[in-house]
């Protein structure tokens, strides 16, 4: 047995045994304890007390008589500083023990000091192991994303992805709180579903029983719609699936999603609905997370300017756009990733484009008055080239022209007759959109690949961990 495991041990014994004692509260995290134990975010509040910090060894050095610990509890990290002559040696070689993600906790003096991570410092009177980590797999050094992905339950320890999920975090803080504060009415929609509703070729299916296929949701709209006519304006919020096998870096097969409904709304109402909803989810995030943009080395120049009124153009604006930037795009043609680059990097806000043809869009679209040919749709697209991040439309509220195009489509009218019935029963003009949460963190963050959005990926290649 090595000397550390023979020190560990011996060292958990002695925390057996103090741990019987009544008066030694400090020694389990887990037992009350007259010391106070706070959160690395607080410590402004307690500048000038002694607290206890729970946490893992972020990194650590020496000079001597004056060793360094920089622990991290979630919330943040704090620099410890340990003073041999204010330690028994026992507390000071604790230092000696302690890994990189070994769990301990650390008892000391709070004090404000601008030079050290997070403003604050530790003048550190106790230290206690909790658990002695192995040899960690992620070091200073360079790994490829492929290694870290394959360990991204450790991945998500770094600065960096810590970053990225506090960003997401505000995001859809920023969600709930627009709808919530605009009197809107979370809708829960269902995960399993009978039928597509933007087509059949991208969906998982899975046997439901006697009951046959069922498949895993698309999207929450038609359910959000049912919503709608009930409540009046609604937002469904949760996972949905595609099974597109695509390997670009704006792709996941599981993704969240947020979709307000708004019975009454038609398409200009609709995008202003989602420039109010960008502005501030955008404004939210460059007010709360500051520091998060500043670790992730986020150029915010571009969020700066996200306030509304957004610039709006047509499909055929688009189209123009294209051709006078020298790309031959055949108009009718959805806009891929690239074409969604140049026709953004002519502005320096996010843009709406609108009104697309018919055949590029979803049954459920309402076509256009004024040109039948067109659909009644917008997409939001984020600058820097990073694509589509809300796609939206009028819905379809006639019964005929919306049973035409579902045989037109060839989708099974049995499996949308409930849907069908919102437009027998008191239909009302309709509109909504969905964003993305993947690519909007994406966006804002500014990162180059979505699979760092969301804490475990799942791409056409990749199910674990």
């Amino acid at each position: 047995m090595t000397k550390l495991s023979t020190d560990n041990r011996q060292h958990k014994a002695k925390l057996k045994t103090k741990n019987n004692n009544p008066k030694s509260t400090i020694r389990n995290p887990k037992s009350k304890k007259s010391m106070s134990r706070i959160y690395i975010e607080d410590l402004s509040k307690h500048v000038g007390e002694e607290v206890a910090i729970h946490g893992w060894l972020y990194n650590k050095r020496s000079s001597g008589k004056i060793r360094f610990l920089v622990v991290r509890d979630g919330t943040g990290v704090l620099q410890c500083v340990m003073v041999k002559q204010n330690l028994s040696e026992e507390i000071f070689n604790t230092f000696d023990a302690l890994t990189q993600e070994s769990s301990f906790s650390v008892t000391g003096k709070v004090k404000a000091e601008p030079r050290s991570p997070g403003g604050f410092e530790m003048e550190v009177s106790d230290v206690k192991i909790i658990h002695v980590a192995k040899e960690y797999p992620i070091t200073p050094k360079e790994h490829g994303v492929e290694y870290l992905i394959d360990i991204r339950h450790l991945w998500l320890r770094s600065s960096r992805q810590h970053a990225i999920m506090r960003v997401r975090h505000e995001i859809i803080r920023a969600i709930r709180e627009f709808f919530d504060n605009r009197g809107f009415l979370l809708m829960d929609a269902p995960i399993f579903t009978p039928a597509a509703c933007e087509g059949t070729s991208t969906l998982f299916a899975t046997d439901y029983f006697d009951l046959g296929k069922a498949y895993l949701t698309q999207s929450g709209q038609l359910y959000g719609e049912a919503g709608a006519m009930a409540f009046g304006k609604v937002y469904v919020f949760g996972p949905t699936f595609r099974a597109e096998k695509s390997k670009t870096r704006r792709h996941l097969t599981e993704f969240w999603m947020v979709e307000p409904e708004v019975a009454f709304n038609d398409l200009n109402d609709n995008m202003e609905l989602a420039e109010e909803f960008l502005e501030h989810i955008v404004q939210s995030v460059l007010k709360n997370r500051q520091t998060e943009l500043k670790t992730l080395e986020r150029n915010t120049t571009f969020l700066e300017k996200v306030k509304k009124p957004l610039p709006k153009i047509s499909y055929e604006e688009a189209v123009d756009i294209l051709r006078k930037k020298g790309n031959a795009f055949e108009y009718g043609n959805d806009f891929g990733a690239a074409d969604e680059t140049i026709i953004s990097g002519e502005f320096d806000q996010p843009l709406i484009v609108h009104r697309y043809p018919t055949e590029v869009k979803a049954f459920y679209m309402k076509r256009d008055p004024q040109n039948p040919k067109l659909a009644l749709a917008m997409d939001v697209l984020a600058p820097e080239g990073y694509g589509e991040i809300i796609g939206g439309s009028q819905r379809e509220d006639d019964y005929d022209a919306l049973l035409s195009r579902i045989k037109e489509h060839n989708l099974p009218q049995e499996a949308f007759e409930w849907y069908l019935d919102l437009r027998r029963y008191g239909s009302v003009p309709h509109a909504g959109f969905g964003l993305g949460v993947e690519r909007t963190v994406s966006w804002i963050c500014g990162l180059e690949h979505v699979r760092e959005t969301i804490p475990f990926p799942r791409m056409i290649y990749r199910l674990t961990p």
